[in-house]
């Protein structure tokens, strides 16, 4: 099988595994700042109740968690289609 082919194969999966990545990342946010910020609800960058730090902050947190989620599932992605290929996708 070419290389071609494990991208190939890894394109729908790729894109399946990002949405996955997403939800699973919202969650985990989610339950972080409950537990950090004692709040129910992380600050919206529109709240006008919230100040700068707040919201930069849960910003950042969201950002730093969805980007450590991602990388593990794609990373996870990619080893599965290489078990299942014999190919990396690049």
């Amino acid at each position: 099988m070419s290389n071609k082919v494990g991208k190939a194969a890894y394109k729908p999966v790729g894109v399946l595994l990002g949405l996955a990545a997403g939800t699973v990342a919202g969650v985990i946010f989610r339950q972080v700042w409950r537990v950090t910020a004692g709040d129910g609800e992380a600050p919206s960058a529109t709240d006008e109740n919230r100040r700068w730090g707040e919201i930069l902050a849960a910003a950042a947190l969201q950002g730093a968690i969805f980007a450590v989620v991602r990388a593990a599932v794609d990373r996870g992605g990619a080893i599965s289609v290489r078990r299942l290929t014999g190919h990396w996708p690049d």
